[in-house]
């Protein structure tokens, strides 16, 4: 097990926006957080389902109606077997493939143009620099493409405090990417976790059932498109309004690093 000793990490808060005041928690070397992208970490405005209603558009013309689609929580792949059909395309992975490129084509440019709404979620970065400097280990466990996952995080500048993941073109059932994160995270750290050291943080119910499927914790974050009681239905391991509620979240993830959390254990709400 990883060494831990207590440290002193300076954070800013949401209510002390000019105050700094100091947090004491152990250090996490020990710790894995899985990240969702999309309501998590960024709100990239319309430019994914823009870029999907565009891409099928070039594919297949205008004359046949693009479905409408819950995207929150889904993954690429499930939406596609979605898409294709109501097309009138075959589901295979040649259309499958051709459907991704013309996405992602879509999404560069979408991204691009000038969008207000699109921009990283409060407490994001703070929270990123805080968990690197205290030795967890970031990975991502999201629906979105391998490539789109990307694009998305470097338009954003998030891209390097990331170096793996499981995506949503693995496969459709997102609750199937938990195990292939785990094996992702353990072949580039050549580290194993155990699942009470685990932590999925993510934006809708789908992110805290992939999370509860390999034993991790939950922190569900309403910052996308489920409100905080809603999330909280879904009995996560933790609930917050924003990543800016670090108290509570560094809280939770020192005591993972330890072991000491697990997704049977006690059910939290930011206040």
């Amino acid at each position: 097990m990883s060494r831990v000793r207590k440290r002193v990490i300076q954070m800013r808060t949401k209510t002390t926006q000019d105050r700094v005041r100091g947090y004491v928690f152990e250090e996490m070397e020990g710790c894995l957080l899985l990240f969702d992208i999309d309501g998590t970490l960024i709100d990239a405005g319309d430019a994914g389902v823009g870029a999907i209603r565009r891409a099928t558009v070039d594919l297949y013309g205008d004359q046949i109606p693009v479905p409408e689609l819950d995207v929150r929580g889904a993954t690429d792949a499930a939406l596609a077997r979605k898409l294709l059909p109501a097309m009138g395309a075959e589901v295979n992975p040649g259309s499958v493939e051709r459907l991704y490129a013309a996405y992602l084509r879509r999404l560069r440019e979408r991204l691009e143009e000038v969008n207000p709404e699109a921009g990283i979620l409060p407490g994001v970065c703070d929270l990123l620099d805080t968990l690197k400097e205290a030795g967890a280990t970031l990975g991502l466990l999201t629906g979105n493409v391998e490539a789109g996952a990307w694009i998305k995080l470097e338009r954003f500048g998030l891209a390097d405090y990331f170096s793996f993941g499981a995506f949503g073109d693995e496969h459709p059932d997102r609750d199937k990417l938990g195990p292939e994160a785990l094996a992702e995270a353990e072949r580039v750290h050549q580290a194993r976790f155990h699942p009470g050291q685990v932590v999925v943080v993510g934006d809708t119910p789908r992110d805290i059932s992939c999370g509860r499927v390999i034993g991790a914790s939950t922190i569900a974050v309403a910052t996308g498109g489920y409100a905080l009681q809603e999330l909280s239905d879904c009995n996560p391991t933790l609930a917050v309004r924003s990543l800016e509620e670090q108290g509570v979240i560094l809280d939770l993830v020192s005591r993972c690093s330890l072991g000491k959390v697990s997704d049977s254990g006690t059910r939290e709400q930011a206040i």
